[in-house]
C-alpha cells in the first residue's frame, strides 16, 4: 500500500470509523463507437460516465456487485470525497468493511445514470455538435438505455460476470431490467422497495413535479443554461416528490401539526407548520444539486418503464432471467407497496427461480430502504454470502 493511501485510510477511521470504506475519488470513462443505440430511436455518442468503485476485484473477477441509484441519487453510495464532507455517501449504512455489501470480500460498482447532472452524460453536458449544452435537445431515455450504457463501464472494466445487481426503487427496477436483457451476466439479483412497474398514481406524482418545473418562468422550454435556472419549480417538485417517499405515520411522528418558530397561527402564507418548513428545506437544498431538466427526464424514464412490456405477462417478460433474486418490500410504502413486490415474486416463482422474499415491518415509508436497518443489512448479507458460496462454474461465473 502508498503511503498516500495509507495516510487516506487513517484518515477514513476519523471519518467514518472502522466500517468506513473513507475517502473515495470518482472516476469517469468515455466511449464513442459504437454509439448507445437508444429506445427513443436514436444514438447518444460520446457518452461519459461518471463512477465510484468500493473494495478490491478478485484476481478471478467474479465478486463484483452493480449498485443502481434511485432518482435523486447518484454514484456516491459510501465514504466521503473530502475531510471536510458533511455527510458520507447515499448508502452509507450498507456498503463498507462488515456491512451488508462487505467491500472487504466484494468489490461494489456504482455509476451515475446516463441523463443524469453528477457528471455522466445528461441535459447539462456539452453537444459536441454545437457546443452548448444539450438542453431540450437531448434524446429521451428509458431505464433500459441507462442499463445498456452501464453494461458497457463493467465490460470495459473486465468482468464478464457480476455476482449481484442491486437497487432501491429506481435502482431496483434498473436491476431487474438487466437481469432479463443481460440474463447471462449475473449471478444474483437484490430488487429493494421497487416494482415491475409504477401505477398511474406514481405517473400522476411524477407528471405533477415536471409540470411544476416546466410551468416555472425560467425554464424557457429546457433552455436556461445561460440564465437563471428554474429553482422554483424544481423545488416543488422535490417537495412533491418527497411527500411520497415518508408514510403518514413518519410525518405525524416527526411533525404533527407542531408550529414552527411561533405560538399561534399568523393566518398568512407564510411557514407556519413544522412540515411545511421541513419541505421547504427539502426543496430549497435539492436544487442546489440537481439540473431541472435532469429531474424531467428521469422520472418520464421511471414512467416508461414496464417490464412486461413486449410480452403478454409479466411472468413471460421474466423468461429469460437465470439469477437468483432477493426481494425486499417494506410495510409503510405506499409508493411501491408489499402488493407489488409480491406480484414481482409470484411471477419469479412461475419460472422456477430461486426467489427469496422478505417484508420488513417499518414506520418510514418508501425512504426506509435508505435509512438504517439490521433486518435488512442481516438479509442481504446472507443473501449475498449464500450466492458467492454456490458451486462455480468455468472461468470467473459465480
Amino acid at each position: 500500500m502508498a503511503t498516500d493511501d495509507i495516510i487516506e485510510v487513517a484518515q477514513a477511521s476519523q471519518l467514518g470509523g472502522a466500517q468506513s470504506v473513507g475517502l473515495v475519488h470518482p472516476q469517469s470513462w468515455t466511449f464513442d463507437d459504437p454509439p448507445l443505440e437508444l429506445d427513443c430511436g436514436r444514438t447518444l455518442s460520446p457518452i461519459t460516465q461518471v463512477y465510484e468503485t468500493y473494495g478490491e476485484l478478485s484476481p478471478q473477477r467474479d465478486n463484483a456487485i452493480l449498485i443502481f441509484h434511485a432518482l435523486s441519487g447518484d454514484a456516491h453510495v459510501a465514504g466521503y470525497h473530502t475531510r471536510e464532507d458533511r455527510r458520507p455517501g447515499w448508502w452509507d449504512t450498507m456498503v463498507g468493511p462488515g456491512k451488508a455489501f462487505d467491500t472487504t470480500k466484494y468489490f461494489v460498482i456504482c455509476a451515475n445514470v446516463i441523463g443524469g447532472c453528477r457528471g455522466s452524460t445528461g441535459p447539462s453536458s456539452i453537444n459536441p455538435a454545437t457546443g452548448r449544452p444539450y438542453g431540450p435537445d437531448f434524446p429521451m431515455l428509458t431505464l433500459s438505455d441507462m442499463v445498456r450504457a452501464q453494461e458497457r463501464l463493467v465490460t470495459h472494466m473486465g468482468i464478464e460476470k457480476l455476482l449481484a445487481v442491486a437497487g432501491g426503487s429506481m435502482g431496483g427496477m434498473m436491476a431487474l431490467d438487466w437481469a432479463v436483457r443481460f440474463p447471462e451476466r449475473v449471478a444474483s439479483v437484490l430488487a429493494i422497495a421497487t416494482t415491475a412497474r409504477i401505477t398511474a398514481q406514481s405517473i400522476a406524482f411524477n407528471e405533477v413535479g415536471r409540470q411544476a418545473i416546466m410551468a416555472d418562468p425560467h425554464w424557457n422550454e429546457g433552455d436556461y443554461y445561460d440564465g437563471q435556472s428554474p429553482e422554483s419549480g424544481l423545488a416543488v417538485a422535490r417537495m412533491i416528490g418527497h411527500i411520497t417517499y415518508l408514510s403518514d405515520e413518519q410525518m405525524h411522528r416527526k411533525f404533527g401539526r407542531r408550529l414552527q418558530d411561533r405560538e399561534t397561527l399568523g393566518y398568512d402564507f407564510g411557514t407556519e407548520f413544522q412540515v411545511e418548513s421541513y419541505l421547504r428545506y427539502q426543496g430549497n437544498s435539492f436544487v442546489r444539486r440537481f439540473d431541472a431538466n435532469s429531474y424531467l427526464y428521469i422520472t418520464k424514464a421511471i414512467d416508461y418503464f414496464d417490464l412486461a412490456n413486449g410480452h403478454r405477462s409479466l411472468v413471460e417478460s421474466l423468461e429469460r432471467a437465470r439469477a437468483e433474486f432477493l426481494v425486499v418490500s417494506f410495510t409503510s410504502d405506499w409508493l411501491f407497496p408489499s402488493e407489488q413486490a409480491k406480484e414481482l415474486v409470484r411471477a419469479l416463482q412461475a419460472n422456477g427461480l430461486v426467489t427469496t422474499f422478505l417484508e420488513i415491518s417499518s414506520n418510514y415509508g418508501h425512504d426506509a430502504f435508505l435509512l438504517p436497518n439490521d433486518e435488512l443489512s442481516a438479509a442481504v448479507s446472507g443473501f449475498l454470502s449464500h450466492v458467492q458460496r454456490r458451486p462455480r462454474q468455468n472461468g470467473n461465473t459465480p
